[in-house]
């Protein structure tokens, strides 16, 4: 009998020990807990030695994974199987996850590095007063080109540049909806952001006509195409653009003068977070003058830092390609939330234009 009662303290006392292994190997897995932070943000969209610099100084643990469209992102935090505690998506889709309750409103009393932002930059329309979210990175949507293989005449003032005849199968378009047909709407003068059928069917018919010069919709490929000049233009995000410009110095960028993106990518907290503390602690981090300045550098988009702007290159943030003026902003459109019936409309429309290509 004693030996029986032995053997049985012996079991329970294996079964504590694998639980704890268990729940130990469960929070670095991540599930989430004080000692980890899971961070969800876009690819190639943080320095790596900065996410260690914030393990060593507050001992958290950082689990970061990436995704490659809001969709994406909005999915898997709706599916909440995963503990993100952070995540960066766009201004868009911060209003959709408002709507849908997926944020945890943010205490910016923990953030004090939010006093480095340039205001104007801040309490937007699509989170006012800055609830839910706090600006990361901007850009805008535009056309990267190369002087040097399409000649001097083209310089993309205008969207109508993208219909010369000169670029039969020589334009590559990012794989994104929004952007595509929101260029559709820019270049017959209307808004990005339209909801009127009419409109929009005349935006795809304009589209449609592009096609003979269009060699491919694709994603990142198209940044390794453009600095090894297998091609000579794209349409593409303004970071992106910087990054091929720094590899190939022959390319250069513009924003047609009759308007495109104004976009934002945002650090949230989603509702799924185990480590409210930690999230807001990396958040405040991030937002730090040398901290941004160093990521800004790595990432090579927009920072609406001024505090980081101001240890920046100077040849840099007085680039107007990258940080245009007030004026040229006021051309620009910020995405909104266009809800599932007109996203829908723009996806079977951008459709229809990637199929006319067949």
């Amino acid at each position: 009998m004693k030996q029986l009662l032995q053997a049985t303290i012996a079991i329970v006392i294996a079964c504590a020990l694998l639980f704890l292994a268990a729940s130990q190997l469960q929070v670095k897995g991540g599930k989430g807990g004080k000692d980890t932070l899971t961070v969800f943000n876009w690819g190639e969209y943080i320095d790596p030695d900065l996410i260690k610099e914030f393990e060593k100084e507050t001992g958290i643990h950082v689990i970061y994974e990436t995704f490659d469209s809001n969709e994406a992102m909005l999915t898997k935090i709706q599916q909440g199987g995963s503990a993100y505690d952070v995540a960066a998506p766009s201004e868009y889709t911060v209003e959709m996850m408002k709507e849908k309750d997926l944020l945890i409103p943010l205490d910016h009393s923990k953030i004090p590095n939010m006093k480095n932002i340039d205001p104007y930059f801040l309490n937007l329309a699509f989170d006012p007063d800055n609830e839910y979210s706090l600006p990361y990175f901007w850009g805008t949507v535009g056309i990267v080109y190369n002087p040097t293989m399409i000649g001097d005449d083209l310089t993309f003032e205008s969207w109508e540049d993208l219909w010369d005849p000169s670029l039969k199968g020589k334009v590559f378009l990012v794989d994104g909806a929004r952007e595509v047909m929101g260029m559709g709407l820019n270049s017959i003068g209307q808004s990005l952001n339209t909801k009127d059928d009419q409109i929009l069917r005349t935006a795809t018919d304009k589209l449609i006509t592009l096609a003979p010069n269009v060699k491919a919709i694709i994603g990142d490929e198209i940044t390794p195409l453009m600095i090894n000049n297998e091609a000579s233009v794209a349409l593409t995000w303004s970071g992106q653009a910087a990054d091929m410009m720094f590899e190939n110095e022959d390319l250069t960028y513009a924003v047609p003068e009759e308007g495109s993106n104004l976009w934002f990518d945002n650090f949230v907290i989603p509702k799924t977070s185990k480590n409210i503390d930690g999230a807001h602690a990396f958040i405040n981090f991030m937002l730090d003058a040398e901290v941004n300045a160093q990521n800004t550098d790595y990432v090579g988009y927009s920072t609406p830092n001024l505090a980081a702007m101001e240890l920046m290159d100077p040849e840099v943030v007085e680039d107007e390609r990258y940080y245009p003026d007030e004026e040229t902003r006021e051309h620009l459109e910020v995405y909104e939330n266009l809800g599932l019936e007109w996203l829908g409309k723009y996806n079977e429309l951008f459709l229809e234009f990637k199929m006319s290509m067949n």
